[in-house]
């Protein structure tokens, strides 16, 4: 299709195509007749063909040769509704399609509108702007206000919604989808009923060509009803998700099941005509229906939202379960917290001086990356597993565990200050747990450098130290964007976190264990019990952190395999690093040095917080489609708390408020054994 001169103006066209009787099938008259249309008043365009009577009886003759013989089902059956069953095909077909458009039969109205509409969101824009009477005297003048009610219509409409059934039924009847919603099991299948009900509508029609729906028909209420059904039957399988876990591929199957049976739903409505002005309602919208599917048929930020909100919230829902054990209450708490941390600081006052050890050893980068990496993780998992506590894991699981609380049905109406009291329960609580791990990681480095350096008559810090007491200088560093890497690495570990629980409960993986006859027979089955809940409990912690600490481990091998300057900072190792850099130079160090390196160690700390939690938060936020500024109230009440209370976000002071934000939070979080 040509592109068309900007000056050309609506009443031009009509004289160049339509000042005769026109036969022409071509799609340009129209094309060029809609680009002058949009760049005139509508009231003049309305105006010359009610007193050019013969201009607007050709082009009705025309525009109804054009469409005559065109088939619409499939603006009504394939846009806006997904195609494949799966993310990553459904994303790469949307984006070919963007860049190359597929080639369409062109017999179709799907092909009309593709090589009319040069930008259809912007047309049907343009269309929906449009004064109401003037769009249906338009109609009125191409002799189109009535056209729902042709037999031909009405048969592609039915047609449409019988295809729509067939394919939702046969996705609907998959074991795995099936499994969702057991409650359906038992009963009769909504979708085999609407198939049913859909080819009795189509018999009928057949019988009588001229059968017209009202709202009152048996036909159309059970149509409407089963609909109804079919749409419940996606939500239970959806909520059935924070029980069951889900996948990707369910995922898309239960998105594409809701789209069919609401577009079956929406056709339908179309055959309901009660009175003489439903007649153009109904047609006009036909219109404006196929138009809008086909504005947002390859539409891709719709894609991503629509097919990755759920399984986002899954793991914000899995994260937020763990986040409820980071966030302390009593005094008890608070210092089992500290003990934990320090726990955790001992490890990693460990993991410094073996990191700066396997830097001595010969070889690769790529043989550095997994020495490096082998050693975090096999630290971090061993601070899990022996009940430890890094300070900067958390911020990820109390952002959803924060944010789950924030988007519980009733929560709007909750004091916002014993929210804001739970906060500062929290912030306490990450306070507490930077204190520990830095107060430990700093002599624990120290004390073994020391030992080191006794037993071997070495100074083994000291190649070290230059490099680094320099990497904690962020005048000198990229200390900052370093702490944020390491910042974005904990947020990630959250999401693997939050995956593998889901896809524990997807797979059924504790229970497989449990009942699985070769570990029953060979070691129990007290065993392969006591297997399965360690299995449960442990393992997303246990991946996430193995994976956490490969990537603190192989970022800067890999950035300097690259020619990056790519490093991780952590405030639990800066301050273990900042030990090992004061003894390599004998505690000799200017003033300067010693004060940017102390700051800068809780700056790193600020900033891995910072990041982890601010990603988190919008996941969170993003998975149960909360809006930032639905909490803005709640910010601020935040900060008038921190004002009045400054030391309830650092201390443990006991409040009135304790128990009512208890209770806030254990309402709203769901014990994952209770769903089950």
């Amino acid at each position: 299709m040509k592109f068309f001169n900007s000056s050309t103006n609506f009443e031009s066209v009509l004289k160049k195509y339509f000042s005769f009787k026109n036969e022409t099938h071509s799609l340009e008259p129209f094309a060029e007749f809609l680009e002058s249309v949009k760049k005139s008043d509508f009231t003049d365009v309305l105006n010359f063909l009610r007193n050019n009577p013969n201009f607007a009886e050709n082009f009705k003759h025309y525009i109804h040769n054009v469409f005559q013989g065109r088939p619409f089902n499939l603006s009504l059956t394939e846009a806006n509704i997904l195609s494949e069953n799966a993310f990553f095909p459904e994303l790469k077909k949307r984006i070919l399609n963007k860049i190359l458009p597929p080639v369409e039969n062109e017999k179709t109205v799907w092909y009309m509108i593709d090589n009319v509409s040069l930008r259809p969101k912007k047309d049907l824009a343009y269309l929906n702007n449009l004064p109401e009477n003037e769009v249906d005297e338009f109609l009125h003048l191409l002799g189109a206000s009535d056209f729902i009610t042709t037999p031909n219509v009405k048969k592609e409409l039915i047609f449409s919604m019988s295809i729509l059934s067939w394919r939702v039924t046969g996705m609907a009847m998959e074991v795995e989808v099936v499994r969702m919603a057991p409650q359906y099991r038992n009963l009769d299948n909504p979708f085999l009923a609407l198939q049913n009900e859909l080819e009795a509508l189509t018999e009928d029609l057949k019988n009588d060509p001229e059968l017209q729906l009202h709202s009152k028909d048996s036909r159309y209420k059970q149509i409407k009803i089963y609909t109804e059904h079919c749409h419940e039957f996606v939500n239970i399988a959806f909520k059935n998700s924070a029980k069951y876990g889900i996948s990707g591929k369910i995922n898309q199957s239960l998105l594409k099941i809701r789209q069919q049976t609401e577009r079956i739903y929406e056709i339908v409505q179309l055959l309901v005509i009660d009175n003489e002005q439903d007649i153009t309602i109904k047609s006009k919208q036909l219109i404006f229906n196929i138009l809008n599917y086909k504005s947002h048929k390859n539409n891709i930020a719709d894609l991503i939202n629509d097919s990755t909100r759920l399984i986002s919230h899954l793991i914000t829902n899995h994260t937020a379960e763990t986040g409820t054990h980071y966030i302390t209450s009593t005094r008890k708490e608070y210092m089992t917290m500290f003990y934990k941390a320090s726990g955790g600081g001992i490890i990693v006052g460990v993991l410094c001086v073996l990191k700066m050890l396997y830097g001595y050893i010969p070889g690769s980068d790529f043989s550095h990356a997994f020495l490096y990496s082998m050693n975090y993780a096999m630290g971090f998992v061993m601070i899990y597993l022996m009940g430890f506590t890094l300070a900067t894991k958390q911020p990820a699981m109390t952002a959803a565990t924060m944010t789950k609380v924030l988007s519980e049905e009733g929560n709007n109406k909750r004091n916002n200050t014993e929210f804001a009291h739970l906060v500062s329960k929290l912030f306490r609580s990450q306070f507490i747990a930077f204190v520990g791990n830095v107060l430990l990681s700093f002599p624990i480095a120290l004390a073994i450098i020391y030992g080191l350096d006794v037993f071997f008559s070495q100074n083994l810090a000291v190649e070290r130290s230059d490099k680094l007491l320099k990497d904690l200088d962020p005048f000198k560093s990229k200390a900052i964007l370093h702490a944020s890497i390491a910042g974005f690495y904990l947020f990630i570990s959250g999401i693997i976190s939050g995956n593998i629980g889901n896809n524990s409960v997807f797979y059924q993986i504790p229970e497989r264990i449990a009942k699985n006859l070769s570990i029953r027979n060979f070691l129990g089955k007290k065993f392969a019990k006591k297997l399965s809940k360690y299995y449960a409990k442990n393992w997303p912690g246990i991946v996430s952190n193995f994976w956490f600490g490969v990537f603190l481990g192989a970022t800067a091998p890999v950035g300097l395999f690259f020619g990056l300057d790519l490093d991780i900072r952590h405030i639990t190792f800066a301050a273990g690093n900042f030990a090992l850099g004061l003894y390599g130079k004998d505690f000799s160090v200017d003033s300067y040095t010693f004060w940017i390196s102390f700051v800068t160690v809780f700056l790193i700390g600020f900033f891995n917080f910072l990041v982890s939690f601010s990603l988190s938060m919008f996941l969170a936020f993003r998975s149960r489609k909360m809006n930032f500024g639905q909490v803005s109230e709640i910010y601020k009440e935040i900060f008038r708390y921190f004002v009045k209370h400054p030391f309830k976000f650092f201390i443990p002071l006991s409040s009135g408020l304790d128990k009512k934000a208890d209770d806030l939070m254990s309402s709203t979080i769901t014990n994952k054994q209770e769903e089950h």
